[in-house]
């Protein structure tokens, strides 16, 4: 029986919340609804023009979000990542524990500076990133506890993860040990940029195919190169067992390895989406893990991203997440 039913691997990033208007981001000379990789100096230019802007902050990274979720919906999950030995570090790392996330302990911590993720939310509830990796950015097979992957049902990566050579490498290796261990793989993709300038990495992160691919509509169809998305549905088959395509306020595409199920949507009024798809995945997986069919884990993701974007940032709360599950059982 395994310890853990998702192993995750990704980067930590204190994340720091800002809603702003389009104008900000244009005087910031900053790319509207997509991560941006900046350096410490460009990040804290930003803060500085932001100061007066109210902000809240909490432990994110896509994956880090996703097995976090997961824990609040009752799986059990292991994260492994890397944190300076600072106070953002050891933050971090409370954040994951008090979300019931198995992480290793602060002995391991090395000296730097966390990575930092400041989101700026416009009034059409879209996001836009950008990250200073810090020391997450030498995220390296150092990293990997193979006791706690090779206890796991599930082995779960971020599409981030491909901007850092170090990184990519741990990413690949992770999921060539999973497999030969009998360990399901997955990945999301994670962000269109991602997709766009580093598609070969991503290719080999994911290898010959994994077992579940998390992207949504744009994602996929940059990987299959098309604007067609019955054309990136057949790309996604050749890389993929099985597969969800999230489409917003379209719901979500599902292929089970047979057949495809369209999910349908939860309509609210968004406020930050945010995290959404990382909540997706988080509550696919959970279902996934606890012997529920595509559609049922469909439905539940869903309804918890269509809750998650109500409110600012990434999470919802413990309680918020048993409700939700308890309409699904």
């Amino acid at each position: 029986m395994s310890k853990y039913d998702v192993y995750a691997l990704g980067n930590a990033l204190v994340d720091m919340e800002y809603e702003v208007q389009p104008e900000d981001l244009a005087h910031l000379h900053i790319d509207k609804g997509v991560m941006t990789l900046v350096d410490e100096a460009h990040q804290l230019r930003i803060m500085e023009h932001l100061r007066e802007h109210h902000h809240q902050r909490g432990s994110g990274g896509s994956a880090a979000n996703s097995v976090i979720a997961l824990c609040q919906f009752g799986g059990t999950g292991w994260y492994s990542c890397k944190v300076a030995n600072d106070e953002l570090g050891h933050f971090y790392l409370k954040d994951l524990c008090d979300g019931g996330v198995g992480t290793r302990d602060t002995s391991f911590l090395e000296a730097g500076d966390t990575g930092r993720c400041v989101v700026l939310v416009t009034p059409d509830s879209d996001r836009t990133m950008c990250t200073y990796l810090g020391i997450s950015g030498n995220l390296s097979l150092h990293e990997l506890d193979q006791d706690a992957l090779l206890a796991s049902k599930w082995f779960y990566t971020e599409g981030y993860l491909v901007t850092s050579d170090t990184a990519r490498v741990a990413a690949i290796e992770a999921r060539k040990f999973a497999e030969r261990n009998g360990v399901k793989t997955a990945i999301s993709l994670s962000d269109p940029n991602m997709v766009k300038f580093f598609k070969d990495g991503l290719k080999a992160m994911i290898g010959e195919r994994v077992d579940m691919v998390f992207a949504n509509e744009e994602e996929a169809m940059g990987m299959a190169e098309t604007d067609n998305l019955a054309d990136a549905v057949a790309y996604m088959k050749t890389i993929a067992r099985e597969f969800a395509i999230t489409r917003g306020p379209q719901g979500a595409l599902i292929w089970d390895g047979e057949r495809a199920i369209d999910i349908d949507p939860v309509p609210v009024k968004p406020v930050d989406t945010v995290g959404a798809g990382d909540m997706f995945a988080g509550a696919f997986l959970y279902g996934l893990t606890q012997g529920w069919d595509h559609q049922r884990a469909g439905d539940l993701a869903a309804a918890a991203s269509a809750k998650l974007v109500t409110s600012l940032g990434p999470r919802i709360a413990k309680e918020t997440s048993q409700t939700i599950l308890k309409q699904h059982l």
